[in-house]
């Protein structure tokens, strides 16, 4: 018996060694958090949050088995996944010893009342042995008027066809009451006019916009609707419109692309804008020939930023802009695309793009096409002018000229500080009193502050003529060039 007792008293240490040192019932392990509450970004009702991930950590020298359970507070707004398992309530979540698990928390906000403002709570209880501990969830959360998109029907010669978006048939007003979130498209109809007050926000979900003028009712033969829709925006200052995208986490704070931008179709005119913030989209304005003499849109005391592609883009618009800022935007700052009329004052157009390279100047002239069938057609650039406004950015030239001989292609720059191609000659009447590639001297250009340096080359060098407040309502004496007169 005695050579079967060696092995065998091996073989019992090496069972009883790789057992698990696991803490029993009645026992007390205390469990670490990376964080004691989690707090997530600010979310509309019905729209949910970022994944925030809270690490659970074991520092014990046993293995510990822990009763995990969310409480759902507010009628089921939160969500939890425990190490790739979803669900409110997880028992005997083995965390090794000297190692950590992982929960992924969500928010939906669902508490709909009449206040703009809310605060969600909840917590996460943790069950270990005898030992209760817990991590707070903080969500705040806003009501809005959403405005989702709804069936329109149209007949063809095979029946019907649907599209579903938002339609504004009649006058409509937005007001500050509440913000408002857009899914999908605003239409605004034909004899229609979308007003929207001082203050208010609007947000745009992913992949959404705004038609004013609708699209659809354009025939064969290119002939919009009379008054093909109109929008008045009526900001103030201090009260500006606010018009981004519906991610209000902190990521996408300033990130560009989120949202489609406002697409002024064929046949809609008068159009105003004024105090707004436009922020985040693609092509944050565009604006389509109005085939008639009538203005397509006035701008004044507006701020565009941010945008993937252009800030404004005229295909042959009549447009007219005063008190303008237009910063980071991937291709122009402004397009005045295949023709048109554009009247630009006390603008300042500063493209210090970057987010990737950029290839294109901040300002584009162009007045022609090239048309399907590989001809050009000419669309004849009646007048782009620039009065007292700043053109800069991190490119070495900042204008771009696109020029077919044989159509007009009018354009002047007065009093302006210009960054240009130095081989461009300026001694013509072009150009009157311009500053060529000096730095405007901004307090930050790349944060976005165009405020002016006391130092700057635009102090008092711009038309003594024109009489226009700034754009924060500064009185112009002698005025500096861009939207902004020092102080």
């Amino acid at each position: 018996m005695k050579k079967y007792f060696l092995p065998l008293l091996i073989l019992t240490t090496l069972l009883f060694a790789c057992k698990k040192d696991i803490m029993e019932n009645d026992q007390s392990a205390t469990l670490h958090f990376s964080n004691d509450t989690i707090i997530f970004d600010t979310a509309f009702h019905s729209i949910g949050t970022p994944t925030q991930t809270l690490t659970i950590y074991n520092r014990n020298n046993f293995t510990v088995l822990t009763d995990i359970s969310l409480n759902l507070i507010n009628g089921g707004s939160f969500r939890m996944n425990v190490d790739g398992v979803a669900g409110n309530k997880h028992n005997a979540i083995e965390i090794p010893a000297k190692d950590s698990i992982f929960i992924f928390l969500e928010v939906t906000p669902n508490l709909n009342n009449s206040s703009n403002d809310f605060l969600l709570t909840s917590n996460i209880e943790f069950t270990t042995g005898t030992k209760k501990q817990d991590v707070k969830l903080v969500s705040p959360g806003r009501n809005a008027n959403f405005h989702l998109p709804h069936d329109n029907i149209f007949p063809t010669d095979d029946g019907e066809v649907n599209y579903g978006y938002y339609s504004i048939k009649d006058d409509e007003i937005w007001t500050n009451d509440l913000p408002h979130v857009v899914y999908g498209y605003v239409v605004i109809e034909p004899n229609a006019t979308l007003t929207i007050k001082e203050g208010t926000q609007i947000y745009f979900h992913n992949n959404s916009g705004m038609f004013v003028g609708n699209p659809l009712l354009i025939g064969e033969n290119g002939v919009p609707p009379t008054n093909n829709g109109t929008l008045i925006i009526d900001g103030s200052l201090g009260n500006e419109v606010i018009i981004r995208s519906d991610r209000l986490d902190s990521w996408y704070e300033n990130t560009p692309g989120q949202w489609n931008g406002i697409h002024f179709v064929q046949g809609s005119v008068e159009n105003e804008i004024d105090y707004a913030i436009i922020s985040n989209g693609t092509t944050a304005i565009r604006a389509d020939s109005v085939a008639n003499s009538n203005p397509t849109l006035t701008i004044n005391n507006t701020i565009i930023e941010n945008m993937s592609s252009i800030g404004i883009l005229g295909q042959g618009a009549n447009i007219t802009a005063n008190n303008m800022v237009i910063s980071k935007c991937g291709q122009y700052t402004v397009a005045c695309n295949i023709g048109g009329t554009y009247n630009f004052t006390h603008c300042t157009f500063a493209n210090y793009w970057d987010y990737n390279h950029r290839n294109t100047p901040s300002i584009l002239l162009n007045n022609y096409y090239e048309g399907a069938d590989g001809n050009i057609y000419i669309r004849n650039l009646d007048a782009a002018n620039f009065t007292n406004c700043i053109i800069d950015g991190s490119l070495s030239t900042e204008v771009s000229f696109q020029e077919q001989e044989l159509g007009e292609f009018n354009y002047t720059f007065d009093h302006c500080i210009i960054k240009l191609d130095p081989t461009i000659s300026t001694d013509n009447t072009h150009y009157e009193n311009v500053i060529i590639n000096q730095s405007p001297k901004f307090v930050d250009a790349y944060e976005n502050d165009f405020h002016l340096k006391e130092n700057s080359p635009a102090i008092d060098a711009g038309n003594p003529l024109i009489s226009l407040d700034d754009i924060e309502d500064n009185s112009r004496i002698i005025p500096d060039i861009g939207a902004y007169e020092f102080q």
